[in-house]
């Protein structure tokens, strides 16, 4: 498991039943399937009364991570199955740079109420660093291939 200013990466452990593998789900108050449309550049989000949990089942995204001024970029991808946990506080937003849609499920844990601020986008305080985040999806497909 690695972090990120509070931001925990932990790879998901499976259990074999024959061919198939059965991943433990994340508890959660919610559950949400979200799609993050191809080809995007997302402005950041700040919750103050959740928790995301998410995971990637279908195709790869970067998340952005904002510490300390500075962008984190995170790859993930339905091909190393991986739950991010992100707390209360942190500005966090999604690059996906394929021609696919990504789809990924967040299991909610909710602190207090729902705020409608939770929701409401921030412009990054400065631009992205597209190419670093190309860059990491890249290594993160090498590091996959290498596994296969």
């Amino acid at each position: 498991m690695s972090s990120v200013r509070g931001v925990e990466i932990r790879p998901l452990s499976a259990i074999k039943g024959g061919m198939t593998e059965f991943y433990t789900p994340q508890s959660s108050h919610e559950t949400m399937l979200v799609q993050i449309p191809p080809n995007t550049i997302d402005d950041l989000f700040v919750h103050k009364t959740q928790t995301d949990q998410l995971l990637v089942v279908k195709g790869s995204f970067v998340l952005v991570v904002l510490v300390n001024r500075r962008y984190q970029y995170i790859p993930l991808s339905d091909r190393k199955p991986t739950v991010v946990k992100i707390p209360p506080g942190v500005l966090h937003g999604a690059i996906n740079l394929s021609p696919e849609p990504c789809v990924l499920v967040n299991a909610v844990l909710r602190h207090r109420a729902t705020s409608e601020k939770d929701y409401k986008p921030h412009r990054p305080p400065c631009p992205y660093n597209i190419d670093a985040a190309m860059a990491v999806l890249a290594m993160d497909a090498q590091a996959n291939r290498a596994i296969a």
